[in-house]
């Protein structure tokens, strides 16, 4: 089974740069976008609606055009959650959890901590929720957790570590809560099959970045350790344009 998340900052402006071929050719059974950033419900007639998959959708209800997580998946939900515990989160359209017959797939856009980090406490306070959130969802069955988690966790992750240790997505607080949820029992995939290969997920339009490869590794597929064994690939699509970001997969037994 495999499964793709992209953020691809904005929905509207991708569908102009072949969403549709980067979707078709990534041939995933889950399919996860992520910074969607439609300010409407996609209702009857959403933007976006490749054939033979179901689609579920969540908005930002707080801000227009802002955050915002889609998933479209080949194989039908048991059933589908939208946040974390009590919905918590689906204000800001930041998580869609579909649940399959033998494991969860969470799916999340992870807050920022913004400029001058003046979002990091709620950044801080989604992560404890997350992982009260995972344990929950943990009495029943084993979780895949994707999406643009908004974090290097090590310095391999990004092109430079030292220029960065303040700056959203490298601070101490953000890779201390990332390592706690792998003390917890998950697994970086990517890092498991390729605990040595440098290769980013995301790079700034500015300076250049992407042509010069100066990037960020900020998007993950993560698996229970009850899951770890049936992983086959984990990859990197930095081949495929169109955002900010580049698409991943996991490929699962």
């Amino acid at each position: 089974m495999r499964f793709v998340c992209f953020n691809v900052n904005g929905l509207r402006a991708i569908l102009n740069k072949d969403l549709d071929v980067s979707f078709s050719s990534l041939d995933a059974d889950v399919f996860f976008l992520e910074e969607t950033k439609l300010s409407e419900e996609p209702g009857l007639l959403p933007p976006f609606a490749p054939e033979g998959y179901e689609s579920y959708w969540t908005i930002s209800k707080i801000r227009k055009g802002y955050s915002g997580v889609a998933a479209f998946t080949r194989v039908p939900p048991k059933s589908v959650r939208y946040g974390l515990l009590d919905g918590k989160y689906d204000e800001e359209g930041r998580v869609i959890t579909l649940e399959f017959e033998d494991f969860y797939f969470v799916g999340a856009y992870v807050p920022n901590a913004g400029d001058g980090l003046k979002r990091l406490g709620f950044r801080m306070q989604f992560e404890k929720d997350l992982i009260e959130y995972f344990h929950y969802l943990e009495q029943t069955k084993p979780i895949i957790y994707g999406g643009d988690l908004n974090v290097a966790h090590k310095p391999i992750d990004l092109k430079n570590p030292k220029a960065n240790e303040q700056n959203p997505g490298y601070t101490i607080e953000e890779r201390t809560a990332f390592g706690n949820l792998l003390e917890q029992g998950y697994v970086d995939t990517f890092r498991l099959l390729h605990p040595e290969e440098i290769k980013y997920s995301w790079w700034s339009y500015r300076f250049n970045a992407r042509a010069n490869n100066a990037g960020w590794r900020i998007d993950y597929f993560l698996v229970s350790q009850a899951l770890a064994s049936r992983v086959e690939k984990a990859e990197i699509h930095n081949d495929i344009f169109g955002s900010d970001h580049c698409p991943i997969s996991l490929d699962l037994r």
